[in-house]
Parts: structure tokens; C-alpha cells; sequence
């Protein structure tokens, strides 16, 4: 009986160690070979999109659950709306305003924020505006700007769902720098 328990937990680690390496050799096939079309002119596939997605959301949410969010203020809103219309608009957009024409050959496409702010908390938000995100065009502001300049961004981002064109207007226009 002990023999038969031995042999069968020997097959099943030969098993696993095949699987293992025909994953290794397909994607070594794949990355050698360029099978993979990556021109942002052609979207990923269903299953790529969402491996991407969702190791994206939970590595932000990781992160930034040790970011403490501090008060965000009417002040900070104000401000934000002047960095998020020289930094974030032209790839995001902004309430009755559609992102440059530029932005729309990016793959993955950036995030209509306006519409998809408010699935993620402030302190998410910071960290993306601080850290970027790799291979998707996010730039990371952290080496660029202050702390306190990224949560003016995340108080303004995190007032985008529901706000009308009118008052996104009314923030006013900023300098094109974003400083």
C-alpha cells in the first residue's frame, strides 16, 4: 500500500515538472518566435486583457493599502483640477470633454475617469499617479512632483464621477505645466 501511495505521488510530481516545463517552452516559444502581436493597433486577447487587469488592480490596491489618505480639501480639489488639465486630461478626459485625439491609439486605452473613478479608493488613485503603471503609457509623477502636488491630483480625480461639464469648466484653464 505504501509502495502504490509512493508511486502514485512520484507520478503526480512528473506530472506537475512536465507541465511546468511545456508552460516554460510555449512561452519561450512565444517570446522568441514574436507570435505575440503586440502593436497597440490590435487589442490583447480576452485572457491577456484580463491577467493584465486584474494583476494590475490588485497590485495597486496592495500597495497603496498602506498609503494613509489625508483630509481632501475644497483647496485641494481646486488645485488638482489645474494639474489634472496639463497632465491627465489629454489621455483621460474630463466631463464633456472627450481625451486628444493622440490618446485614442493607445492600447490599453486609458480609463474615461469621469467614469471609472470611483472604483478606486483616493489612496489608489495617488499611487497610480505617483508610480505609473508599466507598459500601459501611465507615467509615474512621484520622481516629477511633490507628494502634496499627487494628492491634489487624487482629490480632483476622486470628484470626477457625476460632475458636470459646466463645473469641470469652471476649474478654469491651467498654465500647460502642470507645476
Amino acid at each position: 500500500m505504501h509502495s502504490k501511495f509512493s508511486q502514485l505521488a512520484a507520478a503526480g510530481a512528473i506530472g506537475v515538472a512536465l507541465t511546468i516545463l511545456i508552460a516554460i517552452i510555449v512561452v519561450l516559444g512565444v517570446a522568441y518566435t514574436g507570435a505575440y502581436n503586440v502593436a497597440a493597433t490590435q487589442d490583447h486577447q480576452p485572457i491577456v486583457r484580463w491577467t493584465l487587469e486584474t494583476t494590475m488592480r490588485s497590485s495597486v490596491a496592495g500597495r497603496a493599502e498602506y498609503v494613509e489618505s489625508p483630509a481632501l480639501t475644497e483647496a485641494m480639489v481646486a488645485s488638482g483640477a489645474k494639474r489634472y488639465k496639463a497632465m491627465c486630461a489629454h489621455c483621460h478626459g474630463g466631463p464633456g470633454v472627450k481625451k486628444s485625439e493622440w490618446a485614442k491609439g493607445m492600447l490599453p486605452q486609458p480609463p474615461h475617469l469621469p467614469e471609472v473613478a470611483s472604483k478606486w479608493k483616493a489612496n489608489e488613485v495617488y499611487w497610480l499617479v505617483k508610480h505609473g503603471v508599466r507598459m500601459s503609457g501611465m507615467p509615474a509623477f512621484g520622481p516629477t512632483h511633490s507628494d502634496d502636488q499627487l494628492w491634489e491630483i487624487a482629490a480632483f480625480v476622486k470628484r470626477l464621477p457625476g460632475m458636470t461639464q459646466g463645473t469641470y469648466a469652471g476649474f478654469g484653464n491651467s498654465s500647460g505645466h502642470g507645476n
